[in-house]
């Protein structure tokens, strides 16, 4: 597994940590489980950070190498691409110092594909299968200003991988459009494979129980989980939510609108979006129900989407939703814009509800119906948890390795 710029075993909820660092720490677990020795390269970000860590992901036949190519410190991922070769060589003196080859590469976003294009290059050969979590041509679609927009180079980069790798793996059937429409990729070359939920642990918790075991005194919450980030919609929300208690005020003081996500010291920063969102949350007055909880670690995310009465997802593009698919499992509904691979997890009307992007009238509306109406919730969350043990991450793991037989074959 080749995860160049962000560690899967990083604390969520960072500039670049989420959905992605999931996925690629659970595969690698079910796969080991199934007896597949699975090594994931990253970046060394932290000067603390062990070279071999054997540790974290918590199984056998699995390990964590992080590799010194550049600073041993956070860099920006535009800049990342200047240290693809170093971080190649690393992996390159790794496998001789073990005297290992690997059968598969398996990378994660662009930076990845393009290191393991490098390790080709070097004499490393195995077929590359690559996921690229995110598209850079549909984030330059959404971006407002130039600070938001994606590189050229990223834009060159997934074309041209989509052209040379084995296999891509798609999250949805939207995701492999997007790809075909975008760069001319072959549809014969992407495979469609969704990402996964541990449903071990993301099961539905006795809502009083959660609530206790948060801390949560408030009779109505309102979550979001995920990256504090432009492209994440939260300025909707929020206008969203000074409509809810407008209409209802005796929700603001039995309501918290809680975020989990992102680092707090960003507060510091006045061009971070997390100040951006403090500022808004003020503009609005609803400074008194919004609360920041920042980063929160995996284990106990199941106790906050089940103490959730619904679970927010505004973003203006998501290829998947993984925080959609955590909240179903536990039975908790989920309010989404209606884009990218939202469209497809979640089913309008029946585990939540898909609203246009960006229209904060009707995430109002949905938002207070389901405030409202706990029957509804409830079927609601009912139909989630079902919809949920599709993807239980043991069924994707094996199509996963159905599919790495089929490149090896």
């Amino acid at each position: 597994m080749l995860s160049m710029h962000t560690s899967p075993v990083a604390r969520l909820g960072g500039k670049e940590t989420g959905g992605m660092n999931v996925y690629v720490s659970e595969l690698t677990r079910v796969l080991a489980l199934r007896g597949i020795a699975v090594d994931i390269f990253t970046r060394a970000s932290d000067a603390n950070a062990p070279y071999v860590d054997t540790e974290s992901i918590g199984v056998k036949n699995a390990r964590v190498i992080n590799i010194t190519a550049g600073p041993r410190a956070p860099v920006s991922k535009h800049k990342l691409v200047e240290f693809a070769t170093p971080f190649a060589e690393g992996i390159r003196d790794f496998a001789r110092q073990e005297n290992l080859a690997y059968d598969i590469f398996h990378a994660h976003y662009w930076l990845s594909g393009v290191a393991a294009q490098c390790l080709q290059s070097m004499g490393l050969r195995a077929p590359i299968v690559q996921m690229f979590h995110t598209l850079g041509a549909m984030k330059n679609r959404v971006a407002r200003t130039a600070s938001e927009a994606e590189t050229d180079a990223r834009i060159v980069a997934e074309c041209d991988l989509m052209r040379s790798v084995a296999r891509v793996v798609a999250s949805t059937p939207r995701d492999r459009e997007q790809m075909i429409d975008f760069c001319s990729a072959s549809s014969k070359r992407i495979v469609i494979i969704p990402p996964g939920v541990d449903t071990n642990m993301f099961y539905p918790i006795p809502n009083a129980r959660a609530r206790e075991w948060i801390g949560s005194y408030d009779d109505k919450t309102v979550l979001f989980v995920g990256r504090i980030d432009p492209v994440k919609g939260l300025d909707t929300w929020f206008r969203a939510m000074k409509l809810v208690v407008d209409d209802d005020p005796s929700l603001r003081k039995r309501m918290c609108v809680c975020l989990i996500g992102g680092d707090l010291d960003d507060d510091l920063d006045p061009d971070s979006e997390l100040a951006r969102l403090q500022t808004l949350k003020a503009e609005l007055g609803i400074g008194d129900i919004v609360t920041f909880l920042g980063g929160r670690a995996q284990a106990s995310l199941p106790f906050y989407y089940s103490a959730a009465d619904a679970v927010v997802m505004p973003s203006r593009y998501e290829s998947f939703g993984l925080a959609a698919l955590e909240a179903m499992a536990c039975g908790t509904p989920v309010v989404a814009s209606d884009v990218g691979g939202l469209s497809y997890l979640v089913r309008d009307g029946e585990t939540g509800f898909l609203v246009p992007e960006g229209d904060e009238k009707i995430f109002a509306e949905k938002i207070s119906l389901l405030l409202h109406n706990t029957e509804l919730r409830n079927a609601m969350g009912e139909r989630g948890i079902q919809e949920a043990q599709e993807y239980s991450w043991w069924n994707i793991g094996e199509r996963m390795i159905e599919l790495y037989q089929d490149v090896l074959h």
